[in-house]
């Protein structure tokens, strides 16, 4: 059996994913370090409370969690359940009434590893001369906003750009350990600029002040200007719903404002 797979094995890779010591973690927990050094080498089998509280303590995600307790030998604290899975059916219309709420402005959500689950008709206007390849099935919104038959060649902010996507999603990296995600970064990051981008701009050198990066995108309607907003499930017990997001593109100046106007009472997307 691989280390990786046993508890002792994850709970030392989650102890130094999060760069503690033993003696700080055994603090926080509310253990001694020998008990938890026992864990670690295997020596000692954790109860279902010691491995939740140290799940809490490692800031552990769901499904993480559950791949502690299931190493240790105990049932799952949460279900996974499919996106058409009928019992999601309530929390899908949810989403969907978010999604269509949020019009004209585009709003989208994601999975974990940010594959498109939903879009409302202002997304999918925004994503007009995408390569198909790009929107074949599964999508992934990171990878078709960077790439350079996707999105790239149209945002005006590209490097500012890039840099906000990839520090978000190498904060995602560690926090969860995803090796998927990991994979998501290395390759987006190997992604070339546009020719005839324009050079990087500092953090709080625009309009903005430093209160957000906005996505600038060039349409058919004129140079388009966002600020992006998530939204989680804050209660939710299965793991799919607890790690949707939500993520919605407010206008940043008033010519966006008008150009989505515009761009509904033409298209109709509603």
């Amino acid at each position: 059996m691989s280390t990786a797979s046993t508890f002792a094995g994850q709970l030392r890779i989650w102890r130094n994913r999060r760069r503690l010591s033993q003696l700080a973690l055994a603090g926080e927990a509310g253990l001694s370090q020998r008990h938890l050094s026992f864990l670690e080498s295997g020596k000692a089998r954790p109860s279902r409370d010691m491995v939740e509280r140290l799940a809490v303590h490692l800031a552990v995600p769901p499904r993480e969690t559950n791949a502690l307790l299931v190493a240790a030998g105990f049932a799952p604290l949460a279900e996974t359940r499919a996106i058409d899975h009928p019992e999601m059916e309530m929390a899908l219309g949810v989403v969907e009434m978010i999604l269509n709420g949020h019009a004209p402005h585009p709003s989208i959500a994601v999975d974990r590893h940010w594959s498109l689950l939903r879009a409302n008709a202002a997304a999918r206007f925004l994503l007009a001369g995408v390569s198909p390849t790009l929107l074949a099935e599964p999508v992934n919104v990171l990878r078709v906003s960077l790439h350079p038959e996707g999105l790239a060649p149209r945002i005006l902010n590209f490097r500012q750009w890039r840099s906000h996507i990839l520090l978000r999603l190498a904060a995602q990296v560690e926090t969860s350990g995803d090796v998927e995600l990991a994979a998501l970064h290395d390759e987006i990051a190997s992604y070339p600029v546009p020719p005839g981008a324009r050079p990087y701009r500092p953090f709080g050198a625009d309009r903005h002040a430093g209160i957000a990066i906005p996505l600038q995108l060039a349409s058919e309607a004129g140079p388009l200007s966002f600020l992006s907003t998530t939204t989680v499930f804050g209660t939710a017990v299965d793991i799919l719903l607890s790690e949707l997001v939500i993520e919605s593109f407010f206008p940043a100046d008033a010519e966006t404002t008008a150009a989505m106007a515009r761009i509904t009472a033409q298209t109709g997307a509603n």
